[in-house]
């Protein structure tokens, strides 16, 4: 019997092949060839080897079939294929039945995808609905390791995330607190913007209100990071301010703000409306260069004293924004790794801006939108932390929710800056792991562990930092046991005792974070470990011997950075132990306290030095009259005798028409006439 019947027989007891299409599938046979067909594939024919080479696979598709019934032929049902490995499996066949199975596996080797598409339409249509899943699972199985390896690296994939996303096997420090993989002042933009944070507290209906339909007629504004410009502000234009790239140093740019010609024109204008200690004259600068950021600034200042917290919050948006757009293309402030110099007066306002916002913040309730600021001010000079934002950094943390940020500053950090020997660090991180301890969702092993070190760290800062008990639980409406009470480690001798440098950091703390410490599981939680450090006092532990004379030693000046801070805190605890050195001279609200080794760019031109012999006559109307020169222009030819009698009689004559123009310019208000003793009481 000749191959082709065979195969025809063997494709009527399938039911798959019909007539015809046998011969275009496999193998031509010698009358194919006669006729003109495309030669076999591979393998050998009854006359001799055929011609290696892969024919046209698209000559076997009909012109008239549509793009559906092709991308629906290319999937088969797995009864073919199971046929086919039973029916090339089956080694105890005939010699016939050998044959065909060795035409078979050479089809298959070469080109399973042309016997597919050498498939009858009638079956194509059967099985088009069949999902595309089932073609990668046999091509798989059919065709060679390579491919079989990369279903692997998909289900290695898979399990991968499956690993992420499963907290349980979540990457742990060695506290046994789960750490995160990103850069510890990595910086989130979605975080920067408050509404996004107000949106979680209270809805985006809450938020945004009918603001929706506004926007869509708002002109077109530049889109930016740190805050979202506003219809009421002036319009835009080039301030003058530029940043440049320094240089770069292992991987860390440092910039720095630039002002050209024209902002200083403009800033030297701003320092004399501040000698002037009149803010109309900051109003009308401002009036005239809207977006001069140290303006902004101060006036900022100015309304906050005067209860205007939503025009000094607009302020100090307004100025954060001029200093945005003047970036630098490759400033990010999210890598990190941007540095500005705190010395030079021309990024102080940089910092400043975004300290007193994150401070209005804090006070509209967005703790988590001020703790992503707080990172932003301290990657841009960790090591000399300019605004001493440490002293803040623990404060957000907990008021956000972060204990597990707080925890990872606190391990990173601790080697090299000893943040245990801040009060802050020292009370917030055992604080930080006791709220860590009590989150259910926590492996139990975790809990345990974070139990164990807040309780360590609790007691450690009661013995180094005795002075912050006794102002912490006044403030928090707690009355002591008489043991804590009248014990004198706890007592009035340990805050008469400390250094006015510890006072000030004591102060501070307990004046920020006292509603932090008010819940009663809080205070349940402390009041065994102050027992148990009483204990320690009482047996003369190691410990307590070492803490009293590391606050012996350290603490006896605070730095310029802690001052500094402490007076943009406003904290009417710490204000009150400043040094007189501090609040002796003057502190301006857009640049307190610079530094001492400032790298001054440019500086102020000094004024007109005024004439030496004067007279009294002179110096008066000058009081009246600032732009009053009774000597007019020097003269450097003094030996003229008739110039110097023209300058007198010029000077007489300016003062003559300096006293009419005052007396021009004074007005009388006539009182209010008594003839009508039923009016309203106005003048006329």
């Amino acid at each position: 019997m000749s191959r082709r019947a065979l195969r025809r027989l063997r494709g009527e007891q399938r039911g798959q092949e019909g007539p015809g299409l046998g011969e275009l599938g496999l193998d031509p046979g010698p009358e194919r060839a006669r006729e003109g067909g495309p030669p076999p594939a591979s393998g050998k024919g009854p006359r001799g080897p055929r011609r290696a080479g892969v024919s046209n696979r698209f000559e076997l598709i009909p012109a008239e079939e549509s793009e559906d019934e092709l991308v629906a032929g290319e999937e088969r049902p797995d009864t073919r294929l199971s046929e086919q490995d039973t029916a090339g499996g089956n080694q105890e066949g005939s010699k016939d039945r050998s044959k065909e199975r060795a035409v078979t596996e050479e089809t298959d080797g070469d080109g399973q995808r042309e016997g597919q598409e050498a498939e009858q339409p009638d079956q194509t249509l059967a099985t088009s609905n069949k999902p595309r899943k089932k073609k990668k699972k046999r091509k798989t199985k059919k065709n060679s390791s390579g491919e079989t390896v990369e279903d692997n690296d998909l289900e290695d994939i898979d399990s991968l995330l499956e690993r992420i996303e499963d907290p349980r096997l979540a990457p742990q420090s060695q506290g046994g607190i789960t750490t995160d993989s990103r850069p510890l002042l990595y910086v989130e933009h979605r975080n920067l913007n408050p509404e996004n944070e107000l949106k979680r507290y209270f809805g985006a209906r809450a938020v945004l209100g009918d603001q929706r339909p506004r926007q869509r007629q708002r002109q077109y504004v530049r889109s930016m990071w740190l805050t979202a410009p506003k219809n009421t502000w002036p319009r835009y234009s080039k301030t003058g301010i530029t940043m440049q790239l320094l240089d770069t140093r292992r991987g860390v740019q440092h910039f720095t703000f630039e002002h050209h010609r024209e902002y200083q024109q403009v800033q030297f204008k701003f320092l004399d409306a501040v000698e002037s200690m009149d803010p109309n004259n900051i109003v009308l600068l401002l009036q005239m260069s809207p977006y001069h950021v140290d303006s902004l600034l101060q006036l900022s200042d100015v309304c906050r004293m005067q209860e205007d917290q939503e025009m000094a919050r607009d302020l100090i948006e307004r100025a954060l924004y001029s200093l945005e757009c003047a970036f630098h293309p490759v400033f990010s402030l999210t890598s990190g790794t941007c540095r500005l110099d705190y010395r030079r007066p021309e990024n102080r306002a940089f910092f400043l801006a975004l300290f007193k916002h994150l401070m209005f913040l804090e006070k509209r309730g967005c703790p988590r939108t001020a703790l992503e600021f707080c990172k932003l001010i301290l990657s841009l000079d960790p090591e000399n932390d300019p605004l001493c934002v440490l002293l803040l950094i623990d404060f957000l943390s907990l008021r956000a929710r972060e204990y597990t940020f707080l925890t990872r500053l606190f391990q990173e950090w601790e080697s090299h800056r000893n943040l245990s020997q801040l009060p802050n660090f020292a009370f917030s991180v055992p604080l930080a792991y006791f709220f860590l301890s009590q989150q259910e969702e926590r492996p139990e092993l975790e809990r345990s562990q974070a139990r164990e070190r807040a309780a360590r760290l609790i007691q450690l800062a009661l013995i180094m930092f005795p002075s912050v008990l006794m102002p912490l639980l006044d403030h928090c409406s707690v009355q002591p046991d008489a043991r804590v009470a009248s014990h004198p480690f706890f007592g009035l001798n340990a805050q008469i005792s400390q250094s006015p440098a510890l006072n000030q950091l004591t102060s501070l703390y307990v004046g920020r974070t006292h509603a932090l410490w008010k819940d009663p599981a809080v205070m349940a939680w402390l009041e065994p470990h102050v027992h148990e450090v009483l204990r320690m006092v009482e047996a003369q532990d190691v410990l307590v011997q070492e803490a009293e004379h590391k606050r012996k030693i350290r603490y006896q000046s605070a730095p310029r950075n802690i001052y500094r801070h402490i007076i943009l805190s406003e904290m009417k605890e710490a204000t009150a132990a400043l040094p007189l050195e501090v609040t002796s001279q003057p502190v301006m609200g857009f640049d307190p306290l610079p530094p001492l080794d400032s790298i001054v760019s440019y500086t102020r031109p000094e004024r007109t030095s005024l004439p030496s012999n004067e007279s009294t006559l002179s110096l008066f109307f000058r009081s009246l009259l600032p732009n009053f020169n009774l000597q007019g222009d020097i003269r450097h030819d003094g030996d003229d005798e008739a110039g110097a009698a023209q300058d007198l009689n010029q000077g007489v004559n300016r003062l003559m028409a300096a006293m009419r123009d005052m007396l021009a310019n004074i007005q009388f208000q006539e009182p209010p006439r008594d003839d009508n003793p039923e009016g309203d009481g106005d003048w006329d």
